[in-house]
């Protein structure tokens, strides 16, 4: 069956295809309404649409000819009905042929604005590779799926962040949602990134790596103003796969939890006890928890950010992943992945308002390890 986004985008392919003959349609309707009418009608919006209507959608060349067709259309029928040498005549003319003129402007401002823009695009693609790595399609017996999308449409990059790298202590992995947009909120990934690859090397736990992380921000945060000082962090979730277990560890910071899918099963993995995001910690009295959960062979850990789930229908509905992946056999992490977008994509109507990071790890068959059920409580 063919994907609706696919058929959404032949749809505008047809579309913008053929809007590019607006122009010759608004030419030719405007010299037979100009020839079949009273003399005293004139198609002048028609000739001024056309040079306009091409410096929006077609080329330099395109648009001096649309240009050129106005005025020559315009005053073949003031020839015709014998009004090229009055004064209201030569103003039509001349009217059409500023318009003209001011269309090629128009067409080379949005040309240099095109040029900008693809290079901004281009900067902003650098900055996401530069910040958020190209994860490795294996590590050990796990394989590793990534997918980020931006709710505005061609931007690269945003708040939300990921990370996963095989460490002495097992496989660990980051998820997280900055609070805020724009090039402040690339500053606070950019410092998680670098603390989280340090931090997953050195701390023996996964609490030690989110204190390495919450002094980090904290740190940031001083070096704000504004509301960004006092209302700064982030919500992030940390997993580790201990190498050769069934099981893996996750800390929880305010982040939406992960799903454990497992034989068409799916099960959210609720935190023990809630955490406050990173940044946050002052503000709290409880102490750390790492919850452990089993993961055994043929697992998949799915993380991410609150753009998949605040996604909404023309009904307000929020997306609900566990019940849109449920009952669902998927032979890997790309195929969750690409079936998840798919989804939301259908729920929201294309319609995605918020940056979305998805990750997802998927525990070979066959793995070492003394397998557990699947259906065990988390315990800490």
């Amino acid at each position: 069956m063919r994907a609706p986004s696919a058929g959404r985008t032949t749809v505008r392919r047809w579309c913008l295809r053929h809007l590019q003959l607006l122009p010759l349609v608004l030419l030719v309707t405007g010299a037979l309404l100009d020839y079949n009418t009273s003399p005293h009608f004139s198609a002048e919006a028609f000739y001024t649409a056309a040079p306009m209507t091409a410096a929006a959608l077609l080329s330099l060349r395109a648009t001096i000819l649309a240009g050129i067709g106005a005025c020559a259309a315009d005053v073949a029928l003031l020839i015709h009905f014998g009004f090229m040498d009055d004064s209201g005549g030569r103003s039509e003319l001349a009217a059409v042929a500023t318009v003209s003129a001011f269309a090629i402007v128009v067409n080379r401002l949005m040309y240099y604005s095109n040029v900008r823009l693809q290079s901004a695009r281009r900067i902003a693609l650098a900055v996401q590779r530069a910040v958020l790595p190209q994860l490795p399609a294996c590590v050990g017996p796990l394989r590793i799926a990534v997918r980020y999308q931006a709710a505005v449409k061609d931007a690269q990059i945003g708040g939300d962040l990921y990370g996963a790298q095989d460490t002495p202590y097992g496989v660990r992995c980051l998820v997280g949602d900055v609070r805020g947009k724009g090039m402040g909120a690339v500053k606070v990934v950019a410092v998680a990134m670098g603390v989280f690859r340090e931090a997953a090397e050195e701390e023996s736990t996964l609490v030690g790596v989110a204190a390495r992380l919450e002094r980090a921000l904290l740190r940031e945060r001083e070096r704000r103003t504004g509301p960004e000082r006092t209302e700064g962090f982030v919500t992030a979730v940390l997993v580790e796969v201990p190498h050769g277990g069934d099981e893996l560890r996750l800390v929880n910071r305010g982040h939406p939890a992960p799903l454990l899918l497992h034989a068409g099963q799916v099960r959210r993995t609720e935190p023990s006890e809630p955490a406050l995001p990173l940044g946050l910690a002052e503000l709290g009295t409880g102490q750390e928890r790492t919850d452990t959960v089993p993961f055994p062979s043929g697992a998949t850990l799915l993380l991410y950010t609150d753009g998949l789930t605040e996604a909404r229908n023309r009904a307000g509905d929020f997306y609900d992943p566990a019940a849109g992946l449920a009952g669902r056999d998927l032979p890997g992490p790309d195929a969750l992945l690409d079936t998840l977008l798919t989804e939301v994509s259908r729920h929201a109507g294309g319609r995605i308002t918020d940056d979305m990071a998805l990750l997802a790890l998927t525990r070979g068959e066959g793995a070492p390890g003394n397998e557990r059920s699947f259906d065990e409580p988390p315990r800490h």
